[in-house]
């Protein structure tokens, strides 16, 4: 099932996406719902994220380039990173490159929509607290990282993690590549299996640090290929089985931030 959020008459709605048209849904996404009897063809409405999540937690590193560059033993401690849901936008919204940097870097990634409360979860049962993935594009400026690793004000500008197109919940995420172009060139394209930390390792790691509550997402890292692009770029991240997210990077039109001003 492919879940979807749309404007339609002025009024961002859900619904469940079917075929050439999407019908209206009400209520918690994550609990009860039920269907309004509203149907919208697809061409009519404009699509924008999914969700609005509530964390958006990234995983760093976290590919190979084949399979005979998998490590044979996996970190203690992963490099994970919080994005404000503030840099979140849709599919077709402009990705804004701070005044001052020429370019900043794409990363087409699998992102995990948690359902279901998770604290402390083995790997085997994490699949239960899963409700679906979609496609993330985890936008970078890595002219702000810190010179002793801290990369929070790089990935969190707004409009840095373009979310979209949809949600699928009905997928195997085992089974699908993930995969970018930029300007019609294909630039990434990897499956899944050249992950180094698996989905269900992240997620039940994270689980035993904090609590995991539905709406949070999941990025789950972005393969060999990502670089530097400017503005009038466009970028399409696509997933096997989900969709392709199109957005297209503009010229900031506000200085970025600086602590030396003045």
């Amino acid at each position: 099932m492919k879940i979807a959020r749309f404007i339609a008459d002025g009024t961002v709605r859900a619904g469940v996406v079917s075929g050439e048209v999407i019908r209206e849904i009400e209520g918690d996404v994550f609990d009860a719902w039920d269907y309004t009897g509203n149907v919208f063809r697809c061409d009519d409405v404009s699509l924008v994220a999914p969700l609005v999540p509530r964390h958006v937690i990234g995983i760093g590193a976290n590919y190979v380039a084949t399979s005979d560059q998998l490590p044979p033993e996996l970190p203690d401690i992963p490099v994970f990173f919080f994005k404000p849901s503030s840099s979140v936008i849709g599919p077709e919204a402009d990705i804004v490159i701070p005044s001052g940097v020429g370019e900043v870097k794409f990363e087409s990634e699998l992102a995990v929509v948690i359902g279901k409360e998770a604290k402390s979860v083995s790997e085997e049962d994490i699949w239960a607290h899963i409700f679906g993935y979609t496609v993330a594009n985890d936008v970078t400026a890595p002219q702000f990282f810190h010179p002793d690793g801290h990369w929070t004000v790089g990935k969190s500008f707004d409009t840095f993690t373009p979310l979209g197109p949809v949600i699928e919940t009905e997928l195997d995420p085992s089974l699908v590549s993930v995969k970018a172009r930029v300007n019609g060139e294909e630039k990434q394209n990897s499956p899944t299996a050249l992950m180094i930390i698996s989905i269900s390792k992240m997620i039940s790691y994270l689980s035993h640090v904090m609590t995991l509550q539905p709406g949070d997402v999941i990025l789950t890292g972005s393969p060999v290929g990502a670089e530097l692009v400017g503005p009038g770029t466009v970028i399409e991240c696509e997933v096997d089985g989900i969709g392709t997210l199109r957005n297209t990077f503009v010229a900031a039109k506000a200085p970025a931030v600086s602590l030396r001003q003045g």
